[in-house]
């Protein structure tokens, strides 16, 4: 494999509640940062990928913690300094019911205003790969047309695009969402949905579509290659019309955030080192269980999880999945 993979789009300084329970009942809550494309780049760089992640930041702490979080992980970092806007934050709780919330102030943030100008000169024809998420399709119009902007360079020098749909409800309501998400998927070697997100994209309604039929129609959307993410139940892949179906890989869930990233990374990594499908979904798998067993988006875990861990009780889906977005 030659030359980098290229992902852009914001990274915030991220709240973490250190005990259960809603914000205004926590006393201490933990520093940390989060970004879906970066927590895809520091995941790539760990499997030995060469990575650039591209963001904008404002001129504060939470912008120089944010360029010595990803790229202290051995990320290539251009992060553009933005002096009119902040970086944007967001909080994470666990909640006594089981779930985990994320909430965000990002309205107006230095990553909302990302530009086709802040990707330089050659630097999306120059890479093995795009990647780009749904989230940056959603965050502003500028945003948006950075997306587009970057997609249009990579066809034109032929360089294939990733898409993780990576739907968030609390930016864009699903009618927009749809149109800017098919767009994108028409045009990229691989898609990676959530079951849900792959309905939102395909204009199914919540009980429509089992998993194979899902995989093969956002595969059909696109280049031929698609892979829908199950949470606790695994995950299913159409790759150039074959089906192929992965369990989960049993751990003790610490924290499911960030393990969609994880996930996309590990495929990516493997699929970009010459794997079979049925190989990469099997270390996605690995990766996104992985990355449950940590507080942290994107803190190193520890192999020896995979294995230490006794399955959940059959049917337990609650801290796996449980994520409100």
């Amino acid at each position: 494999m030659t030359g980098r993979v290229l992902t852009f789009g914001e990274t915030m300084l991220l709240l973490t509640g250190r005990d259960t329970g809603a914000v205004p009942d926590l006393d201490h809550m933990r520093v940390d940062t989060g970004g879906a494309e970066s927590n895809v780049a520091i995941g790539l760089v760990r499997a030995g990928v060469p990575t650039t992640w591209v963001g904008r930041v404002g001129t504060d702490p939470a912008g120089d913690r944010v360029r010595r979080d990803v790229g202290g992980e051995g990320v290539d970092v251009v992060a553009v300094a933005d002096p009119e806007r902040s970086t944007g934050i967001m909080m994470k709780e666990r909640l006594a019911d089981g779930r985990t919330r994320v909430t965000y102030h990002r309205r107006g943030s230095a990553g909302s205003a990302l530009r086709a100008t802040d990707l330089p000169t050659s630097i999306v024809e120059t890479a093995t790969l795009l990647h780009v998420t749904g989230i940056t399709l959603a965050l502003s119009d500028e945003a948006r047309a950075t997306v587009e902007a970057a997609v249009d360079r990579a066809d034109a020098a032929r360089v294939p695009v990733s898409f993780d749909v990576n739907h968030r409800p609390k930016l864009i309501d699903a009618e927009a969402a749809r149109e800017r998400y098919r767009a994108v998927a028409r045009r990229s070697s691989i898609v990676f949905a959530g079951d849900d997100e792959a309905r939102l994209v395909l204009g199914l309604a919540d009980d429509e579509g089992d998993d194979e039929t899902l995989a093969h129609e956002l595969a059909a959307l696109g280049h031929g290659r698609a892979v829908v993410k199950l949470g606790s139940r695994g995950a299913v892949a159409s790759i150039d019309g074959a089906f192929l179906r992965r369990p989960a890989t049993p751990v003790r869930v610490v924290d499911p955030v960030g393990a969609g990233d994880a996930f996309v990374a590990g495929w990516l990594a493997a699929a970009l080192g010459g794997a079979t499908a049925a190989d990469a979904l099997d270390r996605a798998a690995d990766a996104g269980a992985l990355a449950c067993t940590v507080e942290s988006d994107w803190q190193r875990p520890d192999p020896a999880a995979l294995h230490a861990q006794a399955p959940r009780p059959e049917g337990d889906q609650t801290l796996h999945d449980r994520v409100d977005r």
